[in-house]
């Protein structure tokens, strides 16, 4: 039977693809460098129309716009969304401790820039609560009142006020276009992946904790109280205590109900940001660059599935990147999608990125702040609701509610920036720590199919007797490569290192007895040289020495064969062992009955007959009675110095107590990293590789001559 040919070079299969693109007339030899670069300025037209379409999809759509399917259903969401973005945008400029006029213009110019670069046809860009909460943190950190205050005409400290807001609006803008710069690089390198590592968990727990932060922080205007301020950890449980003592205490004498004031007409002109505030607020404009794209591409993929269309996610880092760029130097602060608008915009028929804009009216200059706090407490109904993904994570996954619930209480007590930092860290604790402790399993075979499964999960899977097959459930590198070696010895029975002592102890035992017998025949010797001199009949004496020598000799064979310590250099080879290699972890049954021994042995089966003694005696010498192993690392992704070590340690060591180890479903590039890291050897050929597990297991038998398990496993499967 002809073994297959599983792995075959990559130069090889090079070849065969050149070879069949030669012979169907696509190239002849491989093109230069010069050959592809005039090839790609041939194609300059319609490459140049792709990369265009790519980058401002408005080019690619705007075109095709159907006035008549889509022109009444945007104008009437458009005017919809437009009527909340007034409201909100000064409201949660509030949050962002920002003048309402610029939550104004961040409702505008923002807008303008997604229409052109964005691929999302439902989300609506702007105002955003947490985005504008994270804002006013780092603004009243770096312009706090403290800072501002200057004396009153009568002698009293007050506050200017002016010039606080000239200076949060000059932060707020140059952490925009810091944030917005952030974004457009990732989108640029293709790093839309990012935000892969912000589960749905920490993003809902996040925001979660973000809503109460923007609620305490609108309690003094619905309340119409001016507690201190307060930033960084514990700064909202200050925030709290401050309002209370304030509140029970009288120390308020007068209360008045705040306006917005005057909200000036009219758009400023563009002005750039004070670059000098980078350094300040680089962390803190990450943070918000990933969480606002975060939200945004969440919301943008949830519409697309629901309309069928495709978001492209590089390309919104691009669009979001550039509405906050082009944004900060309009005097707008970081914008993301806002849940309740999108919901408005796509419920009342909006299709396509087309939206009427608006302008504020001179009566909004009158709003009560307390009713702008009431529109913030309103549209964090949602978030609220999200507390109801305890109860459901605690049915479902008590991982990911652990992760919900230290996302929401980091976010609580140590503000929003470190909090997001907190987050991560501890979600990616999570995924290490479960890739450090994955299942292990023993598979078998599900009678009458090539299938291998868990047999503690799975009564129909049986083993197949002295082949254990083994399987983890991640992939294997440092953190767990360890454990995989450790499991392995528990879940098979074969204690590697109790093995290998015992053979050690053993080969001491018998070389200290085999230099005990030289000593004795030394001895011997000696005795009968001098009962020669002294004897003259020498021939007697010659006879009698050479009588004594048999004795000793035949002593010592029989010792070793009633041991069953060596074996004849026939077995040895018939077994398929190394020539003249002892197996001193061998301890036979001295009790195998004569009909054992004599069953099957005629003709061409003796062979297998040997074949299958060998079988056994390796089971025996394991102490399991098992003789291969097969790893299964289909699950392995890739691997690392730490697994190729750990491999070649279970090939060598387990290969000393004659043990033979095959890996099988390895992917492809897992064969080509464990070529680069010099694995295969003499010791370990490539002919212990296996596409599947069946396949090694056919080898298995095939090499050990069970022809009638492979008959039957065979016949099993064909049914």
């Amino acid at each position: 039977m002809k073994e297959k040919e599983y792995f075959v070079q990559r130069e090889v299969l090079d070849e065969i693809r050149l070879d069949e693109v030669a012979q169907k007339g696509t190239w002849s030899v491989k093109p230069t460098l010069g050959e592809r670069v005039k090839e790609s300025l041939r194609c300059s037209g319609p490459r140049l129309k792709h990369i265009l379409l790519s980058w401002i999809p408005v080019l690619g759509w705007l075109p095709h716009y159907s006035f008549r399917e889509n022109a009444i259903g945007d104008l009437i969401s458009g005017c919809s969304v437009g009527i909340m973005h007034l409201p909100q945008g000064m409201a949660y400029a509030l949050l962002a401790s920002l003048r309402p006029v610029f939550g104004l213009y961040t409702s505008l110019y923002p807008v303008l820039v997604y229409f052109i670069f964005g691929t999302s046809r439902h989300i609506s860009i702007g105002t955003f609560a947490v985005i504008s909460i994270m804002i006013g943190s780092v603004t009243e950190r770096l312009a706090p009142d403290s800072n501002f205050i200057v004396n009153g005409t009568n002698g009293t400290e007050i506050v200017n006020l002016d010039e606080r807001d000239a200076y949060r609006v000059q932060i707020a803008c140059s952490l925009t276009v810091l944030a917005g710069i952030f974004q457009i690089l990732l989108g640029v390198v293709r790093f839309g992946f990012v935000v892969t590592y912000l589960s749905e968990p920490l993003v809902r727990g996040y925001t979660t904790g973000s809503a109460c932060h923007v609620c305490v922080s609108q309690l003094k205007y619905l309340f119409g109280v001016a507690p201190s301020r307060f930033t960084g950890p514990l700064s909202l449980i200050y925030i709290i205590a401050a309002t209370i003592i304030t509140h029970f205490c009288g120390l308020t004498d007068k209360y008045y109900i705040d306006v917005v004031g005057e909200i000036p007409s009219g758009l400023k002109a563009p002005r750039a940001p004070d670059a000098t505030l980078f350094s300040k607020v680089l962390g803190d404009a990450f943070a918000v660059a990933i969480v606002g794209y975060a939200i945004n591409i969440s919301l943008g993929k949830t519409f697309a599935l629901k309309h069928g269309y495709k978001v492209d996610s590089n390309q919104e880092l691009v669009a979001l990147g550039l509405s906050n760029t082009v944004g900060g130097f309009f005097q707008c602060y970081s914008v993301t999608s806002s849940l309740s608008r999108s919901l408005v915009q796509e419920s009342t028929g909006g299709k396509t990125q087309v939206k009427t804009q608006h302008k504020y009216s001179p009566v909004q200059k009158f709003s009560d702040s307390a009713v702008l706090s009431t529109i913030v407490f309103v549209n964090l109904k949602g978030m609220f609701k999200q507390f109801m993904d305890v109860p459901s994570l605690w049915k479902t996954n008590k991982v990911d509610l652990l992760v919900w619930l230290v996302t929401f209480i980091s976010t609580i007590l140590l503000n929003l920036d470190l909090g997001l930092a907190v987050s991560i860290g501890f979600s990616m604790l999570t995924v290490i720590f479960r890739t450090q402790l994955p299942h292990y399993s023993i598979l078998g075979n599900v009678p009458g199919t090539d299938l291998y499964l868990d047999i503690e999960k799975y009564k129909e899977a049986k083993e197949i007797p002295g082949i254990k097959i083994f399987r983890s459930s991640t992939t294997i590198y440092y953190t767990n490569a360890e454990m995989y070696l450790e499991v392995l010895q528990e879940k098979s029975g074969i204690e590697i290192g109790k093995l290998l002592t015992a053979k050690k102890k053993q080969q001491a035992k018998q070389k200290r007895k085999q230099e005990k017998e030289k000593k004795k025949a030394k001895k011997e010797e000696k005795k009968q040289k001098k009962a020669v001199k002294h004897l003259p009949n020498g021939t007697f004496s010659l006879k009698e020495s050479e009588i004594n020598k048999r004795k000793v000799s035949e002593e010592t064979n029989g010792q070793r064969q009633g041991n069953g310590v060596a074996l004849t250099l026939k077995e040895t080879t018939a077994n398929g062992l190394s020539k003249g290699r002892v197996n001193w972890a061998y301890q036979p049954d001295t009790t195998i009955s004569e009909s054992d021994s004599d069953t099957g042995c005629h003709g061409d089966d003796s062979i297998t007959q040997v074949s299958h003694h060998s079988d056994e005696e390796k089971g025996k010498a394991s102490g399991s009675g098992t003789h291969s192993i097969i790893l299964d690392i289909s699950t392995t992704s890739f691997v690392d110095s730490v697994t190729v070590k750990t491999l070649k340690n279970i090939f060598r060591d387990f290969g000393e107590v004659d043990l033979e180890i095959y890996l099988a479903g390895c992917q492809a590039c897992v064969v080509e990293q464990l070529e680069t890291a010099g694995f295969f050897s003499e010791s370990i050929p490539k002919s212990r590789l296996f596409v599947t597990v069946h396949d090694a297991v056919l080898h298995i038998l095939n090499k050990l001559g069970r022809k009638d398990f492979m008959l039957d496993m065979s016949c099993n499967t064909q049914m």
